[in-house]
């Protein structure tokens, strides 16, 4: 994550700001998950602060998905099937214009395999959100199997947490974790757009993390509440002592779409400063640590081919 710039002033457009008496969307994706989605679902749609719109877009385009929608939501679901995989990021833009299209004043983000840690989730945010006169808040992102674990890393100065007990603080300024039960109002949207379609999966919660940071406008992390996801910190192995992490996904699948959007990442204005250490961690950990130089021209060749804009699909 960038750091977040110190706004010139603390005076933005009321329509960017959350408000807990506007309407909220809850938009989840989902692809041939419906078992896990009906957790999700389930919780979502039992929050103490009601959500008005429960979207979800079905990149699976699966009757079994409709159907459960229509019995958990009920005249509150809006079921948006895609005969096309869009992605995480394609799916959560279609999300979030259909939410906009309805008139929502804010989004509030999930996926098929995580939910909300409670029903208190939404109402928590509100309230965090507007006693700092925040953009965009999101909830801490725990282990779903290990709520007292991080899913991901999280650096809280210059230090990496790996447990909720480690946090310290209620609420942490310029570092969000996005989708993952992410809250962003329709004002926010107009000002940095829906996620990028082209990313597919992999770092399009980091590209839409850059524009928020470029716009100046304020958000942060509530460290009150959580949202529960499968472990992914796996992927982020440590080198120089814990003191830098490189990210390693499990499969060749997911280390295309990670490399690749990566190197698009880098390229992008706030971003291009992080290229050298870039380079740096990557040529420590597959030469010096894995003593991989396979994979590390592998890493180099998807990295350029980020930076060059060739969105291709393996």
């Amino acid at each position: 994550m960038i750091p977040m710039p110190e706004p010139a002033h603390d005076s933005f457009p009321l329509n960017t700001l959350l408000d807990r008496n506007g309407t909220t969307a809850a938009v989840i994706v989902t692809h041939n998950r419906v078992e896990l989605l009906k957790g999700s679902l389930g919780v979502v749609c039992s929050q103490t602060h009601r959500v008005d719109k429960v979207i979800v877009v079905d990149n699976g385009a699966d009757d079994a998905v409709r159907d459960l929608v229509d019995a958990t939501a009920g005249d509150r679901g809006v079921y948006v099937p895609s005969k096309t995989n869009l992605g995480g990021a394609g799916g959560f833009a279609l999300g979030f214009l259909t939410a906009l299209s309805l008139g929502m004043d804010a989004v509030w983000c999930a996926d098929d395999d995580g939910r909300p840690a409670d029903d208190s989730v939404l109402e928590t945010l509100y309230d965090v959100a507007e006693r700092n006169r925040l953009a965009e808040v999101s909830p801490v992102v725990c282990n779903i199997d290990e709520p007292g674990r991080l899913a991901f890393p999280l650096r809280q100065g210059v230090v990496w947490r790996r447990r909720l007990s480690e946090l310290r603080g209620d609420f942490l300024p310029g570092i969000a974790s996005l989708f993952n039960g992410a809250l962003i109002s329709a004002g926010t949207m107009e000002v940095i757009g829906v996620p990028d379609y082209r990313l597919f999966i992999r770092g399009d919660e980091v590209e839409y993390h850059r524009r928020l940071v470029r716009s100046g406008l304020p958000f942060g992390t509530c460290l009150t509440t959580s949202y529960l996801h499968p472990d992914g910190s796996d992927e982020f192995r440590p080198i120089l002592g814990g003191r830098m992490h490189t990210q390693y996904p499990d499969s060749e699948f997911k280390r295309y779409f990670t490399y690749r959007n990566r190197g698009f990442l880098m390229n992008q204005p706030g971003m291009r400063r992080l290229l050298p250490q870039e380079y740096a961690r990557f040529a420590w950990y597959f030469l010096v640590k894995k003593k991989d130089p396979e994979g590390f021209r592998e890493w180099l060749k998807l990295l350029r081919q980020g930076q060059q804009e060739k969105f291709y699909r393996p």
